[in-house]
């Protein structure tokens, strides 16, 4: 301030005028519009450009190998820009179940976080993914351990292996960062890496694989000589709703239930409630955080950049299906819960993240309205699930069975209710939408519904009862390797924080 002061008595005459109060206007309107126009010039050149690339009319030609070399860099840079944003929801995900726990136990969910971060990329590349991309059988992939003996490129993606493998590892870590919220307050920290080995190197692959494996039982059911041949229809999964977050939910709920609450914890049943959250302000700037993840998680999932309408399509439905999926969620609170009347924060952020959960299936099948009317049922099941899961006494301190678990069945189901008849396949050089999936409310009949159903109970029963057999087994063993914390840890002065890291994360002043 002090120098733009000393210029205005020092500037000549000409200085002067320019900055007068009605200049300074007139340039930063001139600057706004200005970058309105660029702002448009990109989206112009976002849409035009590929569609000069490949569209309908060229979409079976023969390309150079420049020209095929240009097209697959294009998308495996689009590929890494997704990944790259997906890996970066590690830091809602963080902040959000920070948020949500008390203050004592702080420390415990961002070290879990980064800890499942670091297992999760070691893991993957030296057997996960390996178990859930290779060729194998129906149930598991058998080669590539330790990304030995792979192909330059990913199927027919184009995409070189390594870069579908950062995008994969990425949505692998975020399955495993789920399973840690439902469990949060009373797990011991070598419980936490023992069962983590478990979800991230052999439960979440080897389920993965049969809904994303080239050869999985679920991928290629309905065709001649797969599973239910009869069915005519393969289970749809475009970008996780049941791999990723049903997965994650329901392997939150094995551990929760295995583990019991937290000492001390009082449920409304019996005339308490859920311990207030330590951190409202961080939780919904997690929440936050997630959501622009999101963008990376589905458009991200169709690795081309080249299927333009796709891209804009699967962003626009993740956003609708988020914001209907808050409104509803806050509603649902103000007029059926505890506190009638007023609007709650908690449940807003874990309506819009059910949105979002439930939409991650569907996003590239439905229209703009569906992904609307499917992301309010997220809402409403999201608040249904909160309060069924309280009533049976399960301790789940951030939602993640109900927003994950619940919501991720519902968005699997609501394709075969909302796709609309219209969209296809995803291909490196655009859309293909000679088959398009049509829903019950769209003309399709009950087929898609069907597999959907099928595929969705496969894989939550599978989840759960290994789950189930693999936390139960860690509880058995002695401390200090058992699934939960000693007493005097979870309850002794500064909780879990002092007891398993020797520090709090707000020390005293």
């Amino acid at each position: 301030m002090l120098f733009f002061k000393h210029i205005s008595k020092t500037a000549t005459p000409a200085i002067s005028i320019r900055l007068t109060k009605a200049q300074k206007w007139k340039l930063g309107i001139s600057i706004f519009f200005g970058k309105i126009i660029g702002l448009l010039i990109v989206l112009f050149a976002m849409k035009v450009i590929p569609s000069l690339l490949a569209t309908k009319a060229y979409a079976g030609d023969t390309y150079t190998p420049h020209e095929t070399s240009m097209i697959n860099s294009i998308n495996t840079v689009w590929t890494l820009v997704a990944a790259f944003l997906v890996f970066g929801m590690q830091a809602g995900f963080i902040i959000l179940e920070a948020g949500f726990a008390r203050a004592r136990e702080t420390v415990n969910v961002l070290m879990e976080c980064i800890f499942d971060t670091c297992l999760c990329g070691l893991l993957f590349y030296a057997i996960g993914y390996a178990f859930m991309f290779s060729h194998g059988n129906g149930f598991i992939g058998m080669n590539w351990f330790f990304l030995q003996g792979t192909p330059a490129t990913y199927e027919t993606t184009g995409i070189p292996l390594l870069a579908h493998w950062i995008f994969q590892y990425a949505f692998a870590d975020t399955c495993s960062t789920i399973v840690s919220g439902a469990m949060i307050g009373r797990t011991a920290f070598r419980g936490d890496i023992l069962y983590s080995i478990g979800i991230t190197g052999f439960i979440y692959p080897i389920i993965g694989h049969w809904a994303w494996g080239p050869d999985g039982f679920l991928a290629t059911m309905g065709s001649t000589g797969g599973f239910l041949p009869t069915l005519g229809q393969p289970f749809h999964d475009f970008a996780g709703s049941t791999v990723v977050h049903t997965i994650g939910g329901i392997a939150s709920l094995a551990g929760a239930i295995v583990l019991g609450p937290r000492i001390g914890r009082i449920f409304k049943r019996d005339g308490g409630g859920m311990p207030a959250p330590h951190n409202l302000t961080i939780a919904a700037l997690g929440g936050f955080i997630l959501w622009f993840g999101w963008y990376g998680f589905n458009p991200g999932s169709t690795l081309s950049a080249l299927d333009a309408d796709g891209i804009g399509r699967v962003a626009t439905n993740t956003t609708l299906a988020a914001c209907s999926g808050g409104m509803l969620a806050m509603y649902m609170a103000l007029w059926f819960g505890d506190t009638k009347g007023k609007f709650d924060l908690g449940y807003t952020v874990n309506g819009f993240l059910g949105g979002l959960v439930a939409i991650t299936c569907p996003c590239y099948w439905v229209s703009p309205l569906g992904a609307i009317l499917l992301g309010a049922v997220a809402g409403i099941v999201v608040w249904v699930s909160v309060n069924v899961i309280e009533y049976c006494r399960v301790d789940d301190p951030i939602g993640a069975v109900a927003v994950h678990g619940f919501a991720g069945i519902w968005g699997t189901w609501s394709l075969g209710l909302f796709a609309s008849g219209q969209f296809g396949s995803t291909g490196p050089l655009g859309a293909d939408n000679s088959a398009p999936l049509a829903g019950l409310f769209y003309g399709g009949g009950l087929t898609v519904f069907k597999a959907q159903v099928i595929g969705s109970t496969t894989i939550t029963i599978a989840t759960f009862v290994v789950t189930f057999i693999m936390m139960w087994l860690i509880k058995k063993l002695p401390h200090p390797y058992n699934l939960r914390v000693e007493e005097k840890g979870e309850t002794g002065p500064g909780g879990l924080d002092m007891f398993d890291h020797g520090s709090s994360a707000y020390p005293a002043q």
